[in-house]
């Protein structure tokens, strides 16, 4: 497995295979072919499909246009084969193409072509799955996040410090931020007024409330394109932060344990993505928000004291249940639904977290099993399910 570093990134939102990622790969065109005087960039699949509602044509333009025109062509009814987040960058001089380029954003900003990844990151995890992680926590009496500092090496904590640094930062812009949503769904921000009435509620009621306003200040930052961390993705940025966020104001947790457990929600987010993916126009939205939600429910159970069991049940009970979860964004905006199933799933992170602290850790099926399942689910489910627009809500209730 790789580094967390290419797990947790900064970026723009609203998605990272849809606008970091085809952002990324213009820059490097950019400096593949610097003397063009035209470019042309067809997106295929997915990307065109919510290319529109996602900035993918916005996040092109703002590296290409300082140097030349540039023209983008939509192509939602072609699927290429390896992936359906397809790219074909050209560079034009005198109306001929001189350089071409086939790339492909695989998620969470990161490229690919049929043959290799773009800037492959090394391999530093010896171990790719929580069952063999599990076991060597209990022979060595260690967790989770002590493995990730096994392979990683101390300079990880810099990093994840810089993270939480950037969640936090973002939360508070998220709280303070009041307005509609662009894109033309006219979606208000709500996070500040969920935030505000938690202030009237007492107990259980006041910390459901103060979730979801910290998930919902994530997701809106992001659907408004603003600064977020990739958890695992951009369009389920908001569950992980307002979890832990919630945990470190209203408990008291020290820095250093919630970047601890940003460790450990790093870890199981990682096996997801390399057992699986964590792109929507590949396996739909439980590789994004389901993801994210074991991710959150794992760290929230190590913060409660959990066992290496009992935090790998907790992540697969958070991810379990969203099971066949589709990615069908209204209008192809990371809006409807997505930000209410961030909050949603920040507020199902404690539930599992709470269910399996109860437990002593022994449950049937395993995180790895999940993930297993996940990958075939994806797979089975029809491309209109999968970030194109085509399907359920999108279909009713939005144009492409």
């Amino acid at each position: 497995m790789e580094s967390l570093k290419e797990l947790y990134k900064v970026g723009n939102g609203p998605s990272s295979s849809h606008t970091m990622g085809p952002k990324k790969a213009a820059e490097r065109f950019a400096e593949r072919c610097p003397s063009a005087d035209a470019y042309r960039v067809t997106l295929y699949g997915s990307l065109a499909a919510t290319g529109r509602g996602h900035l993918t044509d916005v996040a092109i333009r703002s590296v290409l246009e300082p140097i030349a025109p540039t023209e983008i062509v939509w192509k939602p009814d072609v699927v290429l084969p390896f992936h359906p987040n397809g790219m074909l960058y050209e560079g034009l001089k005198k109306g001929k193409t001189v350089d071409s380029w086939k790339i492909y954003s695989i998620g969470g900003g990161a490229l690919a072509n049929e043959t290799s990844r773009l800037e492959v990151p090394s391999s530093i995890y010896p171990l790719s799955t929580v069952t063999q992680i599990k076991q060597w926590c209990y022979r060595e009496g260690k967790t989770y996040w002590e493995y990730v500092q096994e392979c990683e090496g101390a300079d990880i904590w810099d990093y994840l410090d810089h993270i939480w640094t950037v969640m936090c930062e973002t939360i508070q812009r998220g709280l303070n931020n009041d307005g509609v949503l662009p894109g033309g769904l006219k979606v208000a921000r709500k996070a500040s007024t969920y935030w505000v009435k938690s202030k009237s509620y007492t107990d259980s009621l006041a910390s459901r409330a103060k979730i979801y306003a910290y998930a919902l200040a994530t997701s809106e930052e992001n659907a408004s394109g603003g600064v977020v961390v990739t958890a695992p993705t951009c369009g389920s940025s908001g569950v992980v932060p307002a979890v832990l966020y919630h945990l470190s104001t209203s408990r008291d947790f020290l820095r250093v344990r919630i970047l601890r457990a940003l460790a450990t929600a790093g870890l199981f987010g990682n096996v997801a993505k390399t057992n699986s993916s964590i792109s929507g126009a590949e396996v739909g939205c439980q590789g994004e928000v389901g993801v994210a939600c074991a991710m959150a429910a794992a760290a929230a159970c190590q913060l409660f004291g959990g066992t290496p069991a009992q935090i790998e049940y907790a992540a697969e009970m958070a991810l379990e249940h969203h099971l066949g979860l589709t990615c069908d964004p209204v209008c192809g905006l990371v809006q409807v639904p997505c930000i209410e199933r961030n909050a949603v799933a920040a507020a199902r992170a404690f539930d599992a977290n709470a269910y399996a602290t109860l437990s002593d850790g022994s449950h049937l099926v395993s995180y790895d099993k999940v993930v297993e399942v996940m990958n075939e689910t994806g797979h089975h489910l029809p491309s209109l399910y999968r970030e194109t627009s085509e399907g359920g809500l999108a279909k009713r209730y939005g144009k492409k």
